[in-house]
């Protein structure tokens, strides 16, 4: 598009007060989710974090609500996790979708490890609640945890498939690519090698990891730019991509599965936004995660035409 054109075009989009493709939701009408008398106008104010995966959940909250006839705010797309955690525990938002993970480590500072999902679930939705007057609804099968991923290539090459195989590789090719914010964090890279034995800077050179951004982590690890890469288990990219995730074998990630958390007077007044959600959540699994992320990661799709395509598919709305 030419520079003129351009300027024109966008002189005339914010002439006719058109909204940011972010807050754009389309109509939907009731499908099994139906109008919930109690819920006709009351206000919920969703947000979520800028990644792809929580663009999409949050964009299903939205269009949930909105056709059981709440009145919904979108507030999605906030940057880093704090930040869309600090407006629900201070009340700018009511409902956002969280990981049990996260919640555990990050907002509530414990370390010790719970390898059990539901022991988990169940601890963080118990302390939260005492410490912050969040409330958890049950998690969802999809558990969007790290993991170490090669090529098919590499992974048939070395015999690779669990992390602690990770020595299989000569350390003058033991290279991954990693993204900024993973490689410090405890359950991150890092944490990782030392969790497997490793020590950076010796078994794993320093020239050997590239910090990169998350938007070419990767097609860094599909090129064989390095050898392997901690990515994210739900990311559409590894399925589209073809790589190989190696297990987990001695527990070191910790679970994130994803739940609807809430602030506790919303919960209160709403209980019936728990039943509303509990389908939806207990059909989003690893594999149906990937698919809608790879939707807008790998296809180029819009999150909430995502979002409304798959509530759809299952009949939710209409």
């Amino acid at each position: 598009m030419r520079p003129l054109a351009a300027m024109l075009l966008l002189v005339a989009v914010v002439a006719c007060g058109l909204q940011p493709a972010s807050s754009f939701v389309p109509p939907v009408e009731p499908g099994s989710i139906r109008p919930v008398p109690s819920l006709e106008g009351a206000e919920v104010r969703v947000t979520s974090k800028e990644f792809t995966e929580q663009l999409v959940l949050g964009k299903i909250a939205v269009l949930a609500l909105a056709a059981a006839g709440a009145d919904v705010r979108d507030q999605t797309n906030v940057q880093g996790s704090v930040n869309a955690r600090a407006s629900l525990t201070r009340g700018d938002a009511d409902l956002m979708w969280e990981y049990t993970g996260t919640a555990w480590i990050t907002y509530l500072g414990q370390t010790r490890p719970i390898p059990d999902a539901m022991r988990l679930y169940e601890a963080v939705r118990d302390l939260d609640l005492r410490e912050n007057g969040i409330v958890w609804l049950p998690p969802a099968p999809l558990n969007n945890t790290y993991a170490i991923a090669a090529t098919r290539a590499t992974a048939e090459e070395y015999g690779l498939t669990k992390i602690s195989d990770m020595t299989k590789i000569p350390v003058a090719r033991r290279t991954y690519c990693v993204d900024h914010e993973a490689f410090g964090r405890e359950d991150g890279f890092l944490g990782m090698l030392r969790g497997y034995g490793l020590t950076y800077g010796e078994d794993v050179p320093r020239g050997n990891v590239r910090q990169v951004s998350v938007g070419i982590l990767y097609n860094s690890v599909a090129s064989g730019q390095c050898a392997m890469g901690l990515v994210s288990s739900t990311d559409g990219r590894v399925k589209a991509l073809d790589l190989v995730l190696l297990e987990d074998d001695r527990h070191f990630f910790p679970l994130y599965n994803a739940a609807v958390t809430m602030r506790l007077p919303i919960a209160r007044a709403h209980p019936e936004i728990a039943r509303i959600f509990a389908p939806i959540t207990a059909r989003l699994t690893n594999d149906v995660m990937r698919d809608l992320n790879a939707r807008v990661d790998v296809d180029g799709d819009v999150p909430v035409l995502v979002a409304r395509d798959w509530l759809r598919s299952q009949g939710f709305v209409k």
